[in-house]
Parts: structure tokens; sequence; C-alpha cells
């Protein structure tokens, strides 16, 4: 079937509403339209790039730790949670009491991403993973009575109360032969379907199915890494699409939308498509100005150090992966005394390496943030 060609379902009447029955999408996939397959070219090409730093950087795993933070944090916000990057790279304790339902979610995120990730050496994309998976995502936070881990049972609906809402996905006697059918759609290899143009339809269709009670923004976001690390298109999980969806998500809403309204897929797809361009290109200057950072730091900084060079390298590789620390943590990670870690984050700090936080004279943190500060640049379009 062309893009072009596709019908996505229709409404059928219930009781006291009408829910969309969606098509099914397992099958053969046509693109024909040019514009596509220049947009298709343009990401694979970037894709490769983005795959060429994450083999020649060391310990690229420690970077990766800020790509899955920086996702928690935006797929979470698209979702309406408040935690920034910052917040959630400090522990409970030192979160606002008000705030820490959002904190919690986006340490639920993190461990699903992490989880989900580790699974995908044992299990394939199926709908065993995405249960698992979401069952993290929902343990102990807010959702944590809306089924974790099991598809829903009931209808569900996107808006304030189902009279008025803004689309009422399938009904639930539907999800399983649905939910069944895109699995098979993200395993099949017997139809030749380039892997963004899949991973674009099979996002489409998880956010239509709404298969959870919730969670399913984030879990459906979350599927798209998944499915591209599990088919070896990503080497490393250093692409995450939520932030891009986030500062365009009007659009984002609007063009999944457009598909169940009017079976506007090729226009959804090439969304999504500039979407992976304009995040692999962020992802790529992310991987050039780490390596700048990294070159500064370990040339010219930390030499400086003298004696103290060793213990300076080991900090160093942990704040890397985590950019906000404290006196006690140097401690108990280098294990020095507390009057050591805090001559080591003095002389951090005196080098321009560490910058204090708080303004506080106890229980003092300090922040890596020329490093943070990397994650945080505005590159993608608004």
């Amino acid at each position: 079937m062309d893009l072009n060609d596709f019908v996505s379902g229709k409404y059928i009447k219930q009781l006291e509403y009408k829910s969309f029955s969606s098509e099914k999408i397992n099958h053969e996939w046509i693109v024909s339209t040019p514009k596509v397959n220049k947009l298709l070219a343009e990401a694979n090409r970037l894709i490769g790039e983005l795959n060429a730093f994450s083999q020649i950087i060391p310990n690229v795993d420690f970077f990766i730790t800020m790509y899955v933070l920086k996702e928690a944090t935006a797929s979470s916000r698209i979702e309406g949670t408040k935690t920034s990057m910052e917040e959630a790279l400090v522990k409970e304790e030192d979160i606002n009491p008000e705030k820490r339902d959002d904190w919690a979610e986006v340490q639920n995120y993190i461990k699903a991403i992490n989880t989900s990730i580790e699974e995908l050496e044992k299990l394939p994309i199926s709908n065993r993973l995405i249960k698992n998976t979401h069952k993290v995502l929902l343990s102990g936070v807010r959702g944590k009575h809306k089924m974790p881990g099991e598809f829903r049972t009931s209808q569900n609906w996107i808006g304030a109360a189902l009279k008025d809402a803004i689309f009422i996905p399938p009904h639930h006697s539907e999800v399983i032969e649905l939910m069944s059918d895109l699995e098979k759609f993200l395993n099949d290899e017997e139809h030749q379907v380039p892997h963004l143009i899949k991973i674009a339809i099979a996002h489409y269709q998880f956010e239509t199915i709404h298969p959870f009670l919730d969670g399913n923004g984030r879990l459906g976001r979350l599927l798209i890494t998944l499915y591209l690390v599990s088919n070896d298109v990503l080497r490393k999980p250093s692409l995450y699409l939520s932030d891009f969806f986030e500062k365009n998500k009007t659009f984002y809403y609007d063009n999944l939308m457009a598909v169940r309204l009017t079976s506007a897929l090729t226009q959804w797809v090439e969304f999504f498509l500039v979407g992976v361009i304009e995040t692999s290109k962020e992802s790529i200057q992310v991987f050039k100005d780490i390596i700048a950072l990294k070159n500064i730091v370990e040339t010219e900084k930390l030499p400086r150090l003298g004696s103290k060079i060793v213990k300076g390298q080991q900090l160093i590789k942990h704040l890397f992966q985590t950019p906000i620390i404290d006196s006690k943590r140097v401690a108990e990670l280098l294990q020095i005394s507390p009057s050591t870690a805090n001559r080591l984050i003095k002389e951090f700090v005196d080098l321009g390496i560490l910058s204090e936080l708080t303004g506080y004279k106890r229980n003092r943190k300090f922040m890596f943030k020329k490093y943070f500060e990397i994650f945080q640049k505005n590159r993608s379009a608004s």
C-alpha cells in the first residue's frame, strides 16, 4: 500500500459516543512521494554520522546517561510535568514537596528507559516488553491505580471528559487484536519497509490505539528509540525525539490527528522525518561539544591538580555521567575523607570546572555547568 492511499479507520457508534476503529498496519508499504524519499535519505545519512560519533567517544555510555535524563524530562513535560533537568539530577529530599510527584514520574521514566534498553538484549520489541516497560513507568506514581503493565479493559479518551473528548481511541475490545498487529508489523522482515518509515507509522498507530489507561504518550515516544536500537539503526540510545515534539507540540498533535481525521499519513511521516533530521543534527553537535570540552578539561585543567590528578580523573569521569555533586558523594566515590573531598571540590571550582549551586555554607551542591549546558542548548526549530 502506498502511504498516500492509506485509510486510517472509521468511527464506530458505541452507546453514548463514537470510538475510532483503527485500520491495521501490518502489510507492505510503498513510498512514492519524492519529498519523503529525500527526507528519508537525509535522516539516514545523519543517523550514520551520529553512530560514528557514538563509536569514537570513549566511555560513551557515561554521556548517554544525560541523553536519557533529557528525554525523560522532555517527554514528561509534554504530559504536563514540570521537573527540570537540574531537579531530575538531585535526590528526592532536595526537591520541594509540592514537586515530588512530578520528580518521581521523571525518575520512573529514566528507570523505564534503562530497563527496556537492557531487556532488548533478551527480548524483541514485543507486547511483553511494552507491558514490562509500562509497569515500570507507572509504578508508585500518579498512574499506579491505572493497570500498570496491562492493556486497558475500558474505554479511554483524550480530553477533559468523554462527552467532549478531542479523540476517543478504539474500543477496548479491539485493543488486543490491534496491538498484536502492531507487534507483527514491528517484527515483520518479509515486507521491506525502511526502518524510519516503519517506526513513524508504528508511533502513530500506538498513540492512536492508546492501549493503556495512562502513560501512552511517554511509552509511545520511548518506543521510537527502542525500535531503532533493537534493529541496529542506532548503535547507542542517543536519539530521542521528545525534545523536538515538545518544541513543536501543536504540530505534533495536529499531525497525529490529521491522520485519524483525513488519513494524512504522508504528512505525518514528513513531520516525523524532519524531527529525526533536526534531532540528529542536535545530537551530533552535542557529541562535538562533549569532545571539545573533554579535551580542554583533560589536557589543560586536570594536569594543574598535580599529585591529585588521579582522583581528579576519577571525579571528572563521574561528572560526565551525573554533573551535580556534593562533598559527601565525592568522599564516597573516591574513598577519601570529607576534608580531602572539600579541598578537591574547591580546586575544581578554582579551575572553572565546578560551580556552586545553592549559596549555602553547609550541604552545598556543585554543578559541572559547561557540560550541563551542552544538553540545555536550544538548537531545535521551535
